[in-house]
């Protein structure tokens, strides 16, 4: 499709929608049926009926070759030959059944595992873990807000971490709910947000780190950072709240990514001015303390989306905040120059849920109108020289 001084981008090939990809394999739909390539979405030759398939908000490819993935609230497991295919039931932190709320409009019955970031899978002492929050109560109806995990190669999904019952974004039968309804959520919690917009791992500390948006309210404040970490003899977690903090600071934001120990994010800072933005840096025991962070660049408007990955930082712009029509944010080696391109013939999109690289190099993205509604999908692909840091 075409190229810039720093990465080729295109479309992928014709097919499926190409979802999520791991290595050489991809998992795509189309309206009536799910599919899995194993040449990087050159062909796929593998298909089973799935009347829901339009209805997918998430999927991910685990190292063992099971896939899962979801509707708005309802959560599969299948393999990469889609040779099976399992219903799964979320479990509770004691291994109860974690049932979906039942809808006062079931055309609406909420987005539970839809995820705006597209990496989910980590090496945890040997062992992979698949840990991912859900952005809801944006589309599809309101939305309990939780923090899921497998840690079994995705045999048995279970909660987390539950989050409060927000009074603003009860189930009212509409797509993002509202102030009456029925509320939902962990009724012990009181910490409340809207939505997770980060879940990563900091293989330096073994623990994971998550951020929520995204508004001040006379209850408190949506946008947190947590820490996590997973004991895997007890099947238990430990998390704990280290910031709570307003809707125009560098607290709200996403793209959390840590390299080498050291925690990056992206700001999408929004609400009164001065707008605190900018892609930040610092070790993880100063996330709380913004005078011990380093602003690597300030691309000026509300950003929340970044992967890093061999020295290559990739963000983007949100077709709904910038005058970019579809912005890319890109360094080639860490942080130390960086380059924005505007690539306007792809239209007027948000690229979000950057998968890592695939086995031919490519990084795979949505593209959104506005920040939600699926479009179409990019590939980006480093130019040789970029990434040695």
């Amino acid at each position: 499709m075409g190229q810039t001084e720093h990465f080729w981008y295109r479309a992928p090939t014709d097919g499926p929608y190409l979802d999520s990809q791991r290595e050489n394999k991809a998992f795509g739909f189309t309206e009536d049926a799910i599919w899995v390539s194993e040449d990087n979405g050159q062909s796929w030759p593998h298909r089973r009926p799935f009347e829901l398939a339009g209805h997918i908000t998430f999927s991910c490819i685990l190292k063992n070759g099971v896939i899962l993935f979801a509707t708005e609230n309802r959560l599969y497991r299948t393999t990469d030959k889609l040779d099976r295919l399992a219903e799964i039931r979320v479990k509770n932190p004691d291994g109860a059944d974690y049932l979906p709320h039942t809808p006062q409009n079931p055309e609406q019955p909420g987005w539970y595992f839809l995820s705006l970031t597209g990496v989910h899978t980590w090496e945890v002492d040997g062992r992979e873990m698949v840990v991912w929050g859900n952005y809801g109560n944006v589309r599809g109806g309101a939305t309990p807000v939780n923090i899921y995990y497998s840690a079994d190669g995705g045999q048995t999904v279970k909660i987390a971490y539950a989050f409060g019952q927000n009074p603003y974004f009860r189930d009212n039968g509409t797509p993002g709910g509202g102030s009456t309804g029925t509320l939902l959520g962990n009724p012990d919690n009181k910490v409340i947000c809207r939505h997770v917009h980060c879940v990563a791992y900091n293989p330096a500390e073994r623990a994971f780190y998550a951020s929520t948006g995204d508004a001040n309210r006379p209850e408190g404040f949506e946008c947190h950072w947590l820490r996590g970490v997973y004991d895997a003899q007890k099947d238990r977690w430990d998390w704990k709240v280290i910031v709570s903090a307003s809707l125009n600071t560098r607290y709200k934001c996403g793209g959390i990514n840590f390299v080498d120990g050291k925690a990056y994010w992206i700001s999408d800072a929004n609400g009164p001015l001065p707008h605190d933005r900018g892609v930040f840096c610092c070790r993880p025991e100063d996330i709380p303390d913004p005078k011990a962070h380093t602003m690597l660049f300030n691309p000026k408007y509300e950003c929340a989306n970044m992967i890093i990955q061999d020295g290559v930082i990739l963000a983007a712009h949100y077709a709904t905040a910038s005058p970019f029509t579809c912005g890319i944010i890109f360094s080639p080696d860490m942080g130390r120059t960086w380059t924005e391109y505007d690539l306007k013939e792809l239209g007027k999109r948000s690229p979000v849920r950057f998968n890592r690289k695939n086995a031919d190099g490519w990084f795979r993205a949505d593209l959104r109108t506005g920040w939600i509604d699926r479009s179409e999908v990019i590939l980006i692909k480093p130019k040789p020289t970029s990434g040695k840091s």
